[in-house]
């Protein structure tokens, strides 16, 4: 799958289901009685599988996605209770089981046909088709920014105003009038002419055996009454006082702990074990052979680390102990040039003729830009905790793929999926690397050959260096001007396609352009990282639109502002960051601005950044951040993720570098791979647009233009162009002053 885009792999899926399903029963239909005993108790009325109605008229929302600290579960309830027109202050959520009823075939839906308006009679089917290979492919995944924008549009709004018109047909069933003079608010329906009025939970037994609409009408924004407001997130007071369960708490009765170590080169197998040499330590129960990973089980965690850090252990390289960092970049730079030579480089997106147009130009300019290979590290590294009795299976961790993990989990183990049951906790940070398996099969193998339950903590030592990486990679440019400065050529060569197909595109009106790509394996496990190839892409991109705003002697913002003069959302992004970072104003002789751009996940940022520069070194003072995701359903969350997204880029973009030796992972903590300090946040002011549209995602957005943005800055306040990342690598001197302390 590393080389295989999300829509790729869902829509090749798809067609591998419809397969089946064309056979069999391809519609959708009504799934509550299959979920019931999962997630209804006595006296609740179901309603599809995504929401209950309890005779206390609670309303629960059943949520399909995890939480990682991105306020989805609060995001999608708001969605859902709106369309209900519930009473939001009897509003709960609960987290979806890992089970087949509940896989995201409104994610995979909408990630194929975007908007797609199907008719009434038709969406069943459509739905029973997407739902059918979604099952097929295990897919439950929280990520790409995606939940909002598909769960809550095609699930959880539609079931609430599903949910909405047959309370009110009960209501009419049951007080013989006409569904036109009924009204529903806060929780309850009401008859003007009568008076009456009677609350969701009264009539939720009778709507429940009542059809739901497949197509029902639903609000448009000037309806809303809980979107677009901030209440408080159902998340945080656990998570503030202490309460909130992590994958990392799980504590069962009679449970040992284990701790594990991985060939140190990817590739690698384990050759030779000596479990004689641990026989002396007290608390070790067993080592556990893995094939490419050792692993030793004792009474605690330190227990278990101490006596792998003693274990006698000898590892294969797999043939892969020659790749190191220069000559990975050597391979990219020698694919480039024979793909260039040869012309034999793949089309991503051609306009006009580029080379043609380069010709023609009175001025070109080229420039080689490289970002390295980069961790997620997150906070929670990774764990779980597997308990195999009874011939099933259960796990309590983190994961952003509860079905898919528990499907995998099943085949390597040997057991039925029906038999593994899946306890998801809140994430400790997921940024992708908690979609990866790994942990989770390890835990579940070594489990199942012990009569206790395991936990499995992986040391941040091994979280480090056996990560799934965003990839490094190379990207090549040449532009072209004309006698006044305007682009007429836009050439792009880069190593390397992931996801999404779109990260390399750009906004501006250039009428020839040539973005091209070629592949150049590496033995370096990929893996989706927080916006993915739009965290490279925008860097590169937005820093190529600057140099040759600078070459044709212009203003940086009002150049772009120029080219997106046929992009009237793009344009009103930049205004708006252009307007509140005060763009023009003069700075302190050792401060720089810089500005950038970039679309992800249907979502425009724009952010500027004003940069110190303190004895060589860059400070990010102030970002700027203009967003526009068609409309902000949690304006508050929407301003958390735009910051948390700054930190994790501008993190990045400072210090983030994940560098190969003998085919092995040299950093292994935070003391080699830093992250952002407190004292090293810059002050964040972030402005909403609702601009109309299809929604955007929120979770990845904020990340992508943060990088450029901070190196077009430290270029405007030195004179010295980035274009190798991490910026720590780079020694900076400011143009015409001495350096300030």
């Amino acid at each position: 799958m590393g080389k295989w885009t999300r829509r790729a792999f869902i829509t090749a899926g798809v067609a591998a289901g419809g397969v089946v399903v064309f056979g069999v029963a391809i519609r959708r239909g009504d799934r509550s009685d299959k979920v019931r005993g999962l997630v209804a108790a006595d006296g609740e009325s179901l309603f599809d599988v995504w929401l209950k109605i309890a005779p206390d008229n609670t309303i629960t929302a059943i949520i399909p996605h995890a939480d990682m600290g991105q306020g989805v579960h609060t995001a999608l309830a708001m969605m859902l209770a709106d369309e209900l027109d519930a009473d939001w202050s009897t509003v709960r959520f609960e987290e979806a089981p890992a089970h087949k009823e509940f896989a995201n075939y409104s994610l995979a839906r909408e990630f194929s046909a975007p908007a797609a308006d199907f008719p009434a009679w038709l969406i069943d089917s459509v739905d029973g088709l997407f739902f059918r290979a979604t099952q097929m492919m295990g897919l439950q995944i929280t990520g790409g920014s995606l939940s909002v924008r598909t769960t809550g549009q095609i699930a959880m709004r539609v079931t609430g105003a599903a949910t909405r018109a047959v309370l009110l047909e009960a209501a009419a069933n049951e007080w013989q009038v006409p569904v036109s003079e009924l009204g529903a608010g806060d929780s309850m329906i009401r008859h003007a002419g009568s008076g009456r009025e009677a609350s969701f939970a009264h009539f939720a037994p009778a709507a429940a055996a009542l059809s739901l609409p497949d197509k029902p009408s639903l609000k448009s924004p000037g309806e809303f009454r809980i979107m677009g407001t901030s209440p408080p997130r159902f998340d945080v007071p656990a998570k503030v006082d202490g309460s909130a369960n992590f994958g990392i708490d799980a504590s069962l009765p009679g449970m040992k702990y284990a701790a594990v170590k991985a060939a140190p080169v990817f590739g690698g197998r384990v050759l030779a074990v000596d479990e004689s040499s641990v026989q002396d330590i007290p608390g070790i129960r067993k080592v556990v052979d893995l094939g490419d990973a050792v692993a030793v089980i004792a009474d605690g965690y330190w227990q278990a680390k101490k006596g792998l850090d003693k274990l006698a252990v000898e590892f294969g390289d797999g043939g892969n102990a020659g790749a190191a960092q220069d000559s990975i970049f050597s391979q990219f730079a020698d694919e480039l040039d024979s793909a260039a030579a040869e012309g034999t480089a793949k089309s991503d997106f051609v306009a006009g003729d580029a080379d043609a147009a380069l010709d023609a130009a009175v001025q070109v300019l080229e420039a080689e830009y490289r970002v390295p290979f980069l961790a997620h590290a997150t906070m929670e590294p990774m764990n779980c905790t597997a308990w195999v009795h009874d011939d099933r299976c259960e796990l309590w961790l983190g994961t952003q793929n509860p079905l898919g993990f528990a499907q995998q989990v099943a085949k390597a183990i040997g057991i039925d999926e029906s038999q593994v049951i899946l306890h998801n906790q809140y994430l400790g940070g997921g940024f992708g690397r908690r979609t990866i398996d790994d942990f989770a099969i390890q835990a579940a193998r070594i489990a199942a050959d012990s009569p206790y339950p395991v936990k499995l903590v992986w040391s941040r030592e091994e979280d480090m260096r056996h990560d799934h990486y965003r990839q490094a990679s190379i990207s090549r440019f040449r532009g072209g001007l004309d006698a006044s400065g305007q682009p007429v050529a836009w050439h792009n060569h880069y190593v390397n396609k992931h996801d999404p197909e779109e990260a390399p595109h750009i906004p501006y009106a250039i009428a020839d352009q040539a973005i091209v790509y070629s592949e150049s394996e590496t033995h370096v496990p990929w893996g989706f990282w927080r916006s993915v190839d739009h965290s490279l892409h925008a860097f590169f991109t937005e820093s190529f639109i600057d140099e040759l705003a600078i070459a044709a002697g212009r203003d940086t913002y009002e150049y772009r502002r120029e080219l997106l003069a046929g992009e009237p959302r793009f344009a009103a992004v930049l205004d708006l960051a252009a307007e509140k970072s005060s763009w023009g104003e003069s700075l302190p002789a050792n401060m720089g601005r810089g500005i950038a751009i970039h679309r992800s996940f249907g979502t425009i940022v724009a952010q500027v950044v004003d940069v110190e520069i303190v004895n060589g070194k860059p400070r990010a003072r102030r970002v700027v951040c203009a967003v526009d995701p068609g409309y902000a359903v949690h304006p508050d969350n929407l301003i958390a993720q735009m910051e948390s997204g700054i930190a994790y880029g501008l993190t990045a973009a400072l210090y983030g570098e994940i560098s190969i030796s003998g085919g092995a992972v040299l950093q292994s903590n935070f003391h080699d791979y830093r992250m952002l300090r407190m004292n090293e946040a810059p002050a964040i002011e972030t402005y909403i647009i609702d601009g109309g549209g299809l929604l955007g995602g929120a979770g990845e957005p904020g990340t992508p233009p943060v990088a450029p943005a901070f190196t077009n800055a430290i270029f405007d306040a030195t004179g010295i162009r980035i274009r190798e990342l991490p910026v720590s690598k780079h020694e900076l001197r400011l143009k015409d002053v001495e350096d300030v302390a």
